[in-house]
């Protein structure tokens, strides 16, 4: 506290007052408290009459800062006198000319040039400033922070603009005052960029959190995926939809977990977002039903199951497989083998195994395919020995035909850059075929990507995928590694320049998390035509698996494809020679002149 000083009041209380408390010169430091202390004879004290007035012009403080003043009487009574007051600082035309520190602030503008941001700081040669960019959100931790002088341009790549990314400058002066603006509010690319920094997080074992640097308008809510594709079916109601707070602990309304089990997030009614966060602990998708009870008054009940064409009654004459089953479906909830995901006064959900009863529908197929076979062997030992022979054969070749049919799985993701491109990967695609593996590409599946769209196509293709234990491949073109850039570096465009088709413009958002959080080892592998790109042109986010050039290096990718169990050095020759080949016409097509340069022009989107 600092010191005070004694005035005793005689004759003309006002003028003394002021003369004695002006000629106090004391340097105050900031952030300091002063206390002054003033008496008055008790004979001048006269009710509702003034005795006089205390000026005090000495006292520091910071621009910008918070003064408060407040008196009371010795010894205190319970009534007080405070007022709180707001100091002007360096935006205020009335003090930017007469303070010297004003003078020296550094002016900030931001300015565009086509996809690049510029931080242009204006000021004078010797002038020391910092600079510090920061998320307004929470703790407004500084993500990037410089010390810095004289007139500066800092360049900003708009993949790293957010709505709430803010800029503050100061000068390197003690007490300086601290400006901060927040420009990219209403800019469009940081709205599209900051759905893309949004992740998921689980939190065992109900807890979620949804990810995001900065606050926006999100609601949630659980749907169920079935393992044989198709979209994801929300169960609205009996859950309803919920409104989001980003980077905050939430919890599931559930009694346990499912692989099935996925989150949707949707803003504006639209999906951004969505994540089966069970299937990575609780393992892959099972062949459950869902069954969903519904609590009415009276104890009445009613039991559906949630299959794609709808919410099934059991027990109902439905052509589907809920119906068919519902008489044994019953009997499993009755005898607790089905597991309750979750229960209130509504309703409940309840999730029943469906291996037993695909296990017996295939039994009764394959004991009618034994008796059709000895019946017809019983036939064929009537004729001739040769044909006897002959069948043998045909049934030698109808077995290894379906080995094929069963061999691993790849999926392919490939940027239609042009029709030239697309034979190319058509070219590939039926090449791997004929290897013993089972090549899921959109270009052979357009109805299905049309209707279900490209996210929750790929989303249901690379769950299968993964579950079988396949690939995903990642084909590299000029236009694919635009469409990383874009994502990684240089801002994406609007939904809209993507074709209704495109599956590997949709799929990076589910690529992304899995090679940023180190699970694309095993799972995926990459692979670009060495004659249309160069390696270095591949972004080294994708690098940290194997990235393989084709076809100098298809023995390599089809060991990758083919996995442990696959074929050996010399078998995985005579293939790559077969593929090679094979992909060689469309590999000219492609580098057939003069189309090689135009093409190339062409290759990105714009």
């Amino acid at each position: 506290m600092g010191t005070g000083k004694s005035l005793e009041i005689r004759n003309n209380l006002e003028k003394q007052l002021t003369q004695n408390l002006r000629s106090i010169r004391m340097a105050y430091p900031t952030s300091r408290c002063v206390l002054l202390e003033v008496q008055v004879l008790a004979a001048l004290l006269q009710p509702g009459q003034p005795v006089g007035s205390v000026v005090f012009d000495c006292f520091e403080a910071a621009l910008g800062a918070e003064v408060r003043i407040w008196s009371y009487t010795q010894p205190r009574y319970q009534k007080e006198l405070s007022l709180t007051q707001q100091l002007p600082d360096c935006s205020g035309l009335e003090v930017r000319d007469s303070i010297q520190s004003c003078s020296a602030l550094p002016w900030l503008n931001v300015s565009t040039d086509g996809e690049d941001v510029h931080l242009v700081l204006d000021v004078s040669e010797e002038q020391h400033f910092g600079i510090s960019l920061y998320w307004n959100q929470g703790s407004k931790t500084p993500r990037w922070h410089r010390n810095l002088t004289g007139p500066q341009t800092i360049t900003l790549n708009h993949t790293d603009l957010v709505p709430c990314l803010c800029i503050q400058v100061w000068p390197l002066e003690p007490d300086s005052v601290r400006t901060s603006i927040c420009p990219f509010k209403n800019d469009t690319r940081a709205s599209r960029n900051l759905w893309r920094a949004v992740w998921l997080q689980l939190l065992p074992p109900r807890g979620w959190r949804l990810n995001a640097p900065c606050s926006l308008p999100a609601e949630a809510t659980l749907c169920w995926q079935a393992p044989s594709g198709g979209p994801c079916q929300p169960l609205v109601p009996p859950l309803y939809r919920e409104n989001v707070t980003v980077n905050k602990d939430l919890e599931f309304p559930l009694l346990k977990g499912h692989p099935n089990l996925c989150v949707q997030v949707s803003s504006w009614e639209t999906l951004q977002l969505q994540e089966c966060l069970w299937s990575d602990s609780l393992g892959p998708l099972k062949d459950d039903i869902l069954l969903v009870e519904t609590r009415g008054p009276q104890d009445n009940r009613s039991l559906c199951a949630l299959e794609p064409s709808g919410c099934t009654p059991l027990l109902s004459r439905a052509s589907t497989r809920a119906a068919r089953l519902g008489a044994q479906l019953l009997q499993d909830l009755k005898s607790g083998k089905c597991l309750k995901l979750w229960d209130d006064d509504l309703g409940a959900l309840w999730a029943c195994p469906m291996d037993k009863y695909i296990h017996q529908r295939w039994a009764l197929v394959w004991l009618a395919c034994l008796l059709f076979a000895a019946v017809l062997f019983l036939l064929l030992l009537l004729l001739k020995k040769d044909h006897v022979k002959g069948w043998l054969r045909l049934l030698k070749e109808d077995v290894r035909s379906g080995a094929a049919v069963r061999g691993r799985a790849a999926l392919l993701l490939y940027s239609a850059d042009d029709a030239g491109f697309e034979r190319l990967v058509g070219a590939l695609a039926s090449a791997l075929c004929q290897l013993s593996l089972r090549v899921v590409v959109d270009l052979w599946s357009r109805r299905e990507v049309s209707a279900q769209g490209p996210l929750a196509w790929f989303h249901a293709q690379r769950l299968q995928t993964l579950q079988e234990g396949g690939m995903v491949v990642l084909l590299f073109s000029p236009g694919a590694v635009a469409l990383c850039r874009e994502w990684l570096q240089d801002g994406a465009s609007p939904p809209g320049e993507h074709g209704p088709h495109d599956a590997f413009a949709a799929s990076l958002s589910c690529v992304l998390p899995d090679f940023l959080q180190g699970r694309a080892l095993g799972r995926y592998v990459g692979a670009y035509f060495d004659s249309l790109l160069r390696p270095d042109a591949v972004p080294a986010l994708f690098r940290a698996g194997p990235v393989l050039a084709l076809p100098s290096q298809l023995p390599e990718f089809l060991r990758a494809l083919q996995g442990p169990d696959g074929p050996g050095p010399w078998r995985l020759a005579d293939m790559a020679e077969q593929v090679s080949q094979a992909l060689q016409p469309a590999l000219d097509s492609c580098l057939r002149p003069p189309e090689t340069e135009e093409t190339g022009l062409v290759m990105g989107p714009e």
